[in-house]
């Protein structure tokens, strides 16, 4: 008892003498067991003791920002790579189906085959959405293309007069649907759904206008529409004649396509010449017939 009085009488001397008890050592702090523990004040730091600076949670170093923005790149890079090889494995299965239409159709299982083939699993076959369309509409871009690179290279077409040029080149893309004849009524049908006519439109739309490219044909004015317009449709009746015809070598349909062209250049000839000749008779009458056709269209 006499030891706790002691310790808490020293306690309050040294308290009013330095005021702090941080000085007070911790063994007579620990004797004053019946009296409130005094606080324990941390050191105040002198002005010559330097402060300790502490970081702030937020902002980076410029090197971790650049760190991050790292790592950001190489995941979008690998992204893009990744996705990549997956469009090209899809075109190897598209690509090695071909040969099984003939087969199969332009099916499913055509396209389970041709992963097969390429060592890819089927499953795959379920990443397309709209799978024989997938199928037909790869088919179509590959014809084009081969079309363009046969036709690319040579100077042949520029002996031909424009009617030769272009019966040339649609047999030349028609030929390329030969081997699958028997199941093309089965792609037009294909084509002919309301999912898949954008795209088929835009395909046709692509060949007309490259045949008529290739025919030296670089118009822009609004006979370059009408142009595409009867060409595609000679396209379209040739690609359908060519269903029915049993001819050796589809004979029959390049007569047929022949014709059709030569049918619509004399038609375009004589609509010119028929518009040169409204026009003579039109100048050639002056105000007269101009008067009656307003006074016709008046009433």
């Amino acid at each position: 008892m006499l030891k706790t009085v002691a310790a808490r009488r020293l306690l309050s001397a040294l308290s009013s003498c330095h005021g702090a008890t941080a000085l007070v050592p911790a063994s007579l702090r620990l004797l004053s067991t019946d009296s409130t523990p005094l606080p324990n004040h941390s050191p105040v730091p002198s002005e010559d003791q330097p402060q300790q600076k502490k970081e702030t949670p937020t902002g980076g170093s410029p090197a971790a920002d650049n760190g991050g923005a790292s790592h950001r790149d190489t995941n979008r890079s690998k992204t893009s790579n990744d996705t990549g090889k997956y469009e090209e494995e899809q075109a190897r299965v598209l690509r090695a189906a071909l040969p099984h239409v003939v087969r199969l159709g332009w099916d499913e299982s055509a396209m389970v085959a041709g992963a097969k083939d390429v060592g890819v699993s089927p499953a795959i076959v379920g990443s397309f959405p709209r799978k024989e369309a997938a199928l037909v509409e790869f088919f179509m871009d590959e014809c084009l293309q081969k079309l363009i690179d046969k036709i690319e290279p040579g100077d042949e077409l520029k002996d031909f007069i424009l009617s030769d040029r272009l019966a040339k080149l649609i047999r030349i893309r028609l030929e390329m649907q030969a081997p699958y004849i028997s199941k093309w009524p089965q792609a037009l049908s294909i084509q002919a759904l309301p999912a898949n006519l954008a795209t088929s439109f835009k395909q046709r739309a692509e060949l007309v206008d490259e045949i008529w490219h290739a025919a030296e044909d670089s118009g822009s004015d609004l006979d370059w529409y009408v142009k595409r317009t009867v060409l595609g449709g000679i396209y379209s009746t040739t690609e359908v004649y060519m269903l029915t015809d049993h001819s050796p070598e589809f004979e029959e349909t390049w007569t047929f396509l022949d014709h059709r062209i030569k049918d619509a250049l004399d038609l375009r000839k004589t609509v010119q010449e028929a518009a040169y000749l409204a026009e003579a008779v039109g100048v050639g009458m002056g105000n007269t017939v101009q008067g009656f056709m307003k006074r016709f269209l008046r009433d």
